[in-house]
């Protein structure tokens, strides 16, 4: 009976390592030191992430992925709060990943907004705020998401907000639909080609609300509105959204004491391309290009005070598709812009019926 025991843990122990080593990718100093070696942990590399790519190609991204392994060797032999691996975007060139995975435009939309549709005022200017916070552990965050090569970041950012206060006021956590913003709210935000995430509140506030990821599931291409999916499922609605002030960490900490909050932050650089683990405290700049969701913050061992930012690049980045942020910088914007554009939805009224959802048939 006790080797039944012995064999069970040794089991479950394996099973953890394999589970760990799925997602990770490690290499050697030595793995560095020739040509053949590092052409063998490209194909190690490729064959971990299941990378095709045809001979005249591998050779161009053999320099590529040869480049960015000796910057990510170089630099975690520096002291830093925080670690960079190779990933998924081990070959590609750091303009090729701004230009796939941080081209949200989100700047861009902000500056060409004009006046904004969120309602006045911050309700969350006088209340008190604990030390930390994480609403994953509160029930309010749903598994981490691959927005894939689209740049529809800003639509995930918005379901972060919706979903977490959901659940926050009705007790259930859904998974809701980001394809539905992409393929529906393009009177402004521009699917693929990104958007901003004060549209998307404005559209889901006005279009009757969010179906389920399930009933209008994610393609990661702009698609059609698909209305037929809509008239007899659409589960979760808001009642507008509020911006933060901007440029102020202590009103986006009062937010995110009470919810998940949308951010708009620079995320394009060598660093969150290759981002592990850890805090991330290197520079970044304040051209806002990526939509996250700030789902709580803390304050590490040594001290270090950061943000919980959830992303949306699959479950493979980062720790295990989060990153911790540095909190409390000098900078009034926050660390890559994160206190520039936050905002989240307000949500007073119950979600709809069945009854009431195949009323609204005749309008949508």
């Amino acid at each position: 009976m006790e080797m039944e025991k012995v064999v069970v843990v040794v089991f479950a122990l394996s099973v953890v390592l394999l589970l760990g080593l799925a997602q990770s990718f490690d290499f050697h100093e030595k793995e560095l030191e020739t040509e053949e070696s590092l052409w063998n942990l490209y194909e190690r590399w490729r064959s971990h992430h299941t990378v095709s790519r045809d001979l005249e190609e591998k050779n161009k991204r053999f320099n590529v992925f040869k480049e960015n392994v000796k910057g990510i060797h170089e630099f975690n032999k520096k002291d830093e709060p925080y670690k960079l691996r190779l990933n998924k975007f081990a070959d590609m060139t750091n303009h090729e990943f701004r230009a796939t995975y941080a081209g949200s435009k989100v700047r861009h939309h902000t500056m060409f907004r004009g006046t904004s549709g969120a309602t006045e005022g911050f309700m969350y200017e006088n209340v008190s705020i604990p030390a930390s916070i994480d609403w994953r552990t509160k029930g309010a965050v749903t598994p981490v998401k691959d927005q894939g090569q689209c740049g529809s970041c800003w639509a995930f950012s918005t379901v972060v907000g919706v979903e977490g206060i959901n659940q926050i006021k009705t007790k259930k956590l859904t998974s809701l639909s980001e394809q539905q913003l992409v393929d529906c709210d393009t009177s402004v935000n521009e699917g693929c080609n990104g958007g901003l995430m004060d549209y998307a509140y404005d559209f889901i506030k006005s279009n009757g609300g969010l179906t389920t990821e399930a009933n209008y599931p994610y393609t990661a291409q702009d698609g059609s509105c698909d209305k037929s999916k809509l008239i007899s499922s659409l589960k979760v609605t808001i009642d507008g959204y509020q911006d933060v002030p901007a440029n102020n960490e202590n009103a986006l900490m009062k937010a995110v004491a009470n919810q998940p909050v949308s951010v708009a932050i620079e995320a394009s650089g060598f660093g969150f391309q290759f981002y592990s683990e850890g805090v991330l405290t290197g520079y970044c700049g304040t051209e806002l290009d990526h939509g996250v969701g700030v789902v709580g913050y803390g304050t590490a061992l040594d001290g270090t005070k950061y943000w919980i930012v959830k992303n949306s690049w699959g479950d493979s980045w980062g720790e295990k598709g989060y990153i911790r942020m540095a909190r409390g910088i000098k900078a009034s914007h926050g660390i890559c812009g994160i206190a520039m554009e936050p905002s989240y939805p307000l949500k007073t009224s119950k979600n709809p019926s069945e009854e009431e959802v195949s009323s609204l048939k005749d309008e949508l």
